[in-house]
């Protein structure tokens, strides 16, 4: 009796840890951490929307997340790159601010030069015999029966 029922106890702990380990796949309710400030995914407010393809640090990168819901009017489909044309500002990248033309100008620099370069050293007369010749050391001969190969 007692064996079936640490048997029932390993069973429904290894059942309830699988079924939570598959929960990270499943599409989910995106949940704000903090009142006032939305969920942003992809430039779009997916608060209390929900969100499937994100699978958080198992997700693929090749996978884009879907918000299902919401409560922002679509605003158009979003393009890869920028157009100054379309008048929207990008996503990434530096913001560029034109200065104005009468603003004052800095001070010109000093002027400034720097040069680099390189060259071989003169070459030395070779000697023949070195002056402090390196003293020779006599190995001696070992020989070893070999070991028979398999």
């Amino acid at each position: 009796m007692r064996g079936a029922l640490a048997l029932a106890i390993v069973l429904a702990a290894t059942v309830t840890a699988s079924v939570t380990a598959l929960a990270d796949s499943g599409p989910v309710i995106a949940v704000p951490g903090r009142a006032g400030v939305p969920v942003m995914i992809n430039g779009r407010d997916a608060s209390w929307a929900v969100v499937e393809g994100d699978w958080g640090l198992a997700r693929g990168v090749h996978v884009q997340p879907t918000v299902i819901g919401g409560w922002d009017v679509y605003q158009g489909k979003s393009v890869g790159r920028y157009y100054p044309s379309s008048g929207k500002i990008p996503g990434y990248g530096r913001l560029e601010i034109e200065p104005p033309a009468n603003r004052a100008l800095p001070q010109p620099a000093e002027s400034f030069y720097r040069s680099w370069s390189a060259e071989s050293a003169a070459p030395t007369e070779l000697q023949d015999i070195p002056q402090n010749p390196p003293p020779v050391i006599v190995a001696p001969e070992i020989n070893l029966p070999r070991r028979p190969r398999r």
